[in-house]
């Protein structure tokens, strides 16, 4: 084993370490570790980053549940509209996106840089709902229209399946200013609406593109293990400093994306 490849797979164990600790970001490290750091085209790197987080993500619903912090109801509610939307991006919108969306004289926006863009767009996005302070949500829950969970697991799951993310960095947000659940809760209802994401959205790149099983399934079980450790240190460590100090991360992720594929 080089370098590099352990370089990966100690990146593997923090991706399931920060989805056991705060629900969400695993895309958010695997994407960039697999094109930045071990070589992977995107749209490859997008699709095991699928594999591994809804693998995990399996691993710490489990977890969780056994805590009482997952909320079935609904997590399926927004996870049926969704799986739906991020099959369908992974199986026609992504496959479908031509080589090259636009050249100007030298330039060119290729497949792969807008991807990587877009990608970077959301995780500002997503740092910036991590990092803004929240009110404090101890209210009973209550059901919004079903409606509204409709249209807005299509929405996250289409932009959730064009970058590759399970989106539970989207999810436990939505899930505390949309469905009003506390966030320890929203963390672990997270989990389900990832896993289910996640592993129907590979299903459609497993038809569309050639799978490095090997090294998919060691990567996957190293971020199980870190999964399961992320999971047990979640009782000892506030969630609210976590998720702040890993927005900031992903910020500067962020910036350095935009920086890489724009240079």
């Amino acid at each position: 084993m080089d370098s590099t490849q352990l370089l990966g797979y100690i990146g593997a164990l923090i991706v399931g370490l920060v989805l056991g600790l705060i629900g969400g970001g695993g895309s958010i490290l695997t994407v960039p570790l697999l094109v930045y750091l071990l070589g992977y085209n995107p749209v490859i790197a997008t699709a095991y980053s699928l594999f591994v987080v809804g693998t995990s993500s399996m691993v710490g619903t489990y977890q969780k549940y056994k805590e009482g912090l997952v909320d079935i109801k609904t997590g399926l509610a927004f996870s049926f509209p969704s799986f739906i939307a991020v099959y369908l991006s992974r199986r026609y919108l992504v496959p479908g996106i031509p080589d090259t969306l636009f050249s100007f004289g030298n330039y060119a926006l290729t497949k792969e840089m807008s991807i990587m863009i877009f990608f970077a767009i959301i995780m500002l996005l997503a740092s910036y709902s991590m990092i803004k302070k929240r009110k404090n949500n101890n209210t009973v829950s209550y059901a919004q229209p079903y409606y509204k969970t409709f249209v807005q697991g299509l929405i996250i799951g289409t932009v959730t399946g064009f970058i590759g993310a399970g989106g539970g960095f989207l999810y436990v947000p939505a899930l505390v200013v949309w469905a009003n659940i506390p966030m320890k809760k929203a963390v672990g209802t997270s989990l389900i609406i990832v896993t289910i994401n996640s592993l129907i959205g590979f299903i459609g790149d497993v038809q569309t593109l050639e799978i490095e099983w090997v090294f998919l399934l060691s990567f996957t079980l190293i971020s199980v293990i870190g999964i399961i450790l992320g999971v047990f240190i979640s009782k000892f460590i506030s969630g609210k400093k976590l998720k702040k100090s890993f927005g900031f991360f992903v910020l500067i992720m962020a910036v350095y994306i935009i920086y890489k594929e724009l240079k």
